[in-house]
């Protein structure tokens, strides 16, 4: 009888050892705004920029969920990361090559690129406010967006031959570097 007890309790351990790995091995759902990535080379510097991209869905983004003349993580989930091998001329002025956590301030007019040497931090406080600490940023340039030729459903970084670009919505904002 005590074997009996003693193979039933082994089977059910075993059963729910089992059941648990399996629970485990369930894949995770995946993000609404997922990670993409950004690579090429421009003037010799190997670029990457690893951002999520979150979808339009039917919002008034530009002024609305990514409200005028304030910092915006340039994307959704963790802050945006841009990565250079080489110093490179970004809009005429010298960014060392690095990591860096990449931020946008929008303006109707005009936009703000943020480069933060602070990385690996999410995109977004508690009170949902950015990340970005203006004392770790190491470059500020001002550059004008422009109408897209199409709607882009979901955010996108390109890396063209000129710079890169970030196009969303009905809106493309471009880069240059040198």
């Amino acid at each position: 009888m005590k074997n009996l007890i003693s193979r039933k309790s082994f089977m059910l351990s075993l059963m729910a050892m089992l059941m648990s790995v399996s629970l485990f091995a369930q894949d995770k759902p995946q993000r609404q705004s997922p990670a993409a990535t950004a690579e090429g080379t421009i003037h010799g510097a190997a670029i990457t920029i690893k951002y999520s991209s979150p979808a339009v869905k039917g919002r008034k983004i530009w002024g609305d969920l990514v409200p005028f003349d304030k910092v915006w993580r340039a994307g959704a989930n963790e802050a945006t990361i841009f990565e250079t091998s080489k110093a490179i001329k970004v809009e005429g002025k010298t960014l060392p090559a690095g990591k860096y956590s990449l931020y946008l301030t929008p303006g109707e007019n005009e936009w703000k690129v943020i480069f933060n040497s602070q990385t690996g931090q999410w995109g977004i406080n508690r009170d949902g406010s950015t990340t970005d600490d203006a004392t770790k940023d190491v470059l500020v340039v001002t550059v004008k967006p422009k109408k897209s030729a199409t709607m882009e459903e979901r955010l996108v970084y390109r890396i063209t031959k000129t710079g890169f670009e970030m196009a969303w919505d009905n809106l493309v904002v471009p880069v240059t570097i040198k």
